[in-house]
C-alpha cells in the first residue's frame, strides 16, 4: 500500500481539455464493435432468439441504458479518470471504492481478449490455412494489442480521432449495408423478427438471447474514464455516453433486423450454426465488394475496441494508483503526451503474458471465450457496487430523486443479478466451467480485499475517487 500521489505533482495531471464532445462518444462507442457482431458474433444471440434476434438486441440495448443512468448521473458531480472507481469510493467510502476497482480489475485482465485473441480468432475463420499453423495467431494478438498501446501512448486526442472518424464509417457502412439487404429482400420483409412468432410466443428462448445480447453493449459508459480531459466534462460527459448508446442501438439493431430477413427469418437455427454467418449475408446481397468492406470494418471494429480498452483501462489503475490503493509509483503521466504512460505499459505487459498463456493453453478461440466468461460476470459486478453507490451519493448530497437515483439503479442492479445468475447457472462443463468457477471466486475474494483495505489505510484513502476537474 502506498501513500497517495501529489495532486500538485504535474506528474500526475492529464491534460485538461484535450478532447471534446465526438471524442468522448466514440471513446464509449468503440468498446462495443459492431461490425465484429455484425459478422460473427450475433451468433451467441441468435442461438437462443432465432427469429427473434432483433427483439433481444432490442431489448437488450434498452436495458443497456438503464445501466447507463448511473454513469450519467455520477458525471454531473465527479470527474475522475477512476469511473466507477471513483463513483464507489465517494459513494460507498473507500471499501466500495476498492471492491468495485477488484471486480473491474477482473474484466480489465480478462476482457482485453476480445481484441487481442478475438481478432485471431476471426482471421483464422477467413483461412483454413492459417489456422491450421498453430502459432500465426501469435503475431496477430501481440500487434493488435501494440496498436491499441501505441495510438493510446501517444495521447488521448490522437487516439481517439481515430476511433472516431473510423468509428463514423463504421456506422455509415453498417446502415447503408443493411439497408441494401432490407431493399433486396424486397416482399420478405416483415416485422415477425420483433415478435414472439418466430419462437411460437415462448418467452424464455426470447430471455436468454437478451441475456446474451446485453454483454454487447458492456463497456458504453466508458467515457468517464478520461473525463478529466474532456472540455466541460460535467456536460459533456453524459451527453457523449447518451449518444454512444444511440448509436450502438442504430449500428446493431438494423442491421441485425436485415441479417435476420436476409438468412430468412425461421431458417435462423441453421444461422446460428454458421461460423461467419454476417459475412455469407453480406456477401449473398452486396457481392465481393461488402464481404470486403465487412472484413476490413471488422478488423478494424477490433482495433478501436483494442485503443479505447487501453485509455479506460490506464486511466482507472492510474486513478486508483494516484489515491494510494495501487502502487502510486504508477501514476505518472508523460511529460509530452500527457497520458498515464506507466499504467499503459504495465497493462501491455500482463495482458500480454496473460492472453499469450491462455491461448498456448486452449488456443486463441477456446482461450478468448474463457477469459471473456470472466470479464463478463466481473463488469456487471462493478455496475451492481456503481448502482448502490449513486442511491447511496445522491442521498448524502441531498440531491436524491427517488426515481432517477432509487428505482432505475435498483432495476439495473435486478438485472445485472439476473444477467450473472444465467451466466454462471448451471455451470457448464469443461473449460468455460472452470471460468465461471474464477469468476465466483474473484467476486467473493473481492470482499475480503475491500474489508482489509479499508479497515488498513481507511484515514489515507479519505479523499479516493475526489472530483478532479480543478
Amino acid at each position: 500500500m502506498q501513500e497517495a500521489a501529489d495532486v500538485g505533482d504535474s506528474s500526475t495531471q492529464m491534460k485538461k481539455g484535450a478532447v471534446g464532445l465526438w471524442e468522448a462518444v466514440f471513446q464509449s462507442f468503440s468498446f462495443v464493435g459492431p461490425a465484429g457482431d455484425v459478422a460473427i458474433l450475433l451468433v451467441g444471440t441468435a442461438a437462443f432468439a432465432l427469429g427473434a434476434t432483433p427483439l433481444a438486441v432490442l431489448i437488450a440495448w434498452a436495458l443497456y441504458g438503464l445501466w447507463m443512468v448511473v454513469p450519467i448521473e455520477f458525471a454531473k458531480k465527479i470527474v475522475n479518470a477512476g469511473s466507477f472507481y471513483a463513483y464507489s469510493a465517494q459513494g460507498l467510502t473507500a471499501g466500495g471504492g476498492v471492491l468495485a476497482l477488484w471486480y473491474w480489475m477482473g474484466e480489465n485482465l480478462t476482457g482485453p481478449a476480445f481484441g487481442v485473441l478475438g481478432l485471431s480468432g476471426f482471421i483464422y475463420l477467413l483461412s483454413t490455412t492459417l489456422s491450421k499453423t498453430g502459432w500465426v495467431w501469435i503475431p496477430i494478438a501481440v500487434a493488435t494489442l501494440g496498436f491499441g498501446v501505441v495510438l493510446s501512448y501517444r495521447g488521448i486526442r490522437p487516439s481517439l480521432q481515430y476511433t472516431q472518424w473510423t468509428g463514423f464509417l463504421e456506422i455509415a457502412f453498417l446502415v447503408v449495408g443493411a439497408i441494401i439487404i432490407v431493399i433486396k429482400v424486397g416482399a420478405h420483409n416483415t416485422l415477425a423478427p420483433f415478435t414472439l412468432g418466430p419462437l411460437h410466443g415462448a418467452f424464455e428462448p426470447l430471455f436468454l438471447g437478451v441475456v446474451f445480447s446485453v454483454l454487447d453493449f458492456t463497456g458504453l459508459g466508458t467515457a468517464t474514464t478520461i473525463s478529466e480531459e474532456v472540455r466541460n466534462s460535467r456536460k459533456l460527459v453524459g451527453r457523449a455516453i447518451i449518444i454512444a448508446w444511440i448509436l450502438s442501438g442504430i449500428a446493431l439493431i438494423l442491421p441485425s433486423y436485415a441479417l435476420t430477413v436476409g438468412w430468412g427469418v425461421h431458417a435462423m437455427p441453421t444461422y446460428a450454426t454458421s461460423p461467419d454467418p454476417g459475412l455469407i449475408v453480406f456477401r449473398h446481397y452486396l457481392g465481393n465488394l461488402g464481404w470486403i468492406l465487412l472484413i476490413l470494418f471488422t478488423i478494424n471494429s477490433y482495433l478501436n475496441y483494442m485503443v479505447a480498452k487501453v485509455n479506460a483501462v490506464s486511466r482507472i489503475w492510474y486513478s486508483a494508483g494516484r489515491d494510494g490503493v495501487l502502487f502510486n509509483r504508477l501514476a505518472k503521466i508523460h511529460p509530452v503526451f500527457k497520458t498515464p504512460y506507466r499504467t499503459t505499459m504495465f497493462f501491455f505487459v500482463i495482458i500480454l503474458v496473460i492472453d499469450m498463456i491462455a491461448g498456448l493453453i486452449l488456443g486463441p478461440t477456446e482461450a478468448g471465450i474463457w477469459l471473456l466468461t470472466i470479464a463478463g460476470v466481473s463488469i456487471i459486478a462493478v455496475h451492481i457496487v456503481a448502482n448502490t453507490a449513486l442511491t447511496v451519493y445522491m442521498n448524502r448530497i441531498k440531491a436524491f430523486k427517488w426515481f432517477t437515483h432509487g428505482v432505475i439503479p435498483s432495476a439495473a442492479t435486478i438485472i445485472g443479478l439476473v444477467v450473472i445468475w444465467y451466466s454462471v447457472y448451471p455451470i457448464p462443463k469443461g473449460p468455460v466451467g472452470v471460468a465461471v468457477i474464477v469468476a465466483i471466486a474473484w467476486l467473493i475474494v473481492g470482499f475480503g480485499v475491500a474489508y482489509y483495505i479499508s479497515r488498513r489505510h481507511g484515514e489515507s484513502l479519505r479523499a479516493a475517487g475526489s472530483s478532479r476537474e480543478d
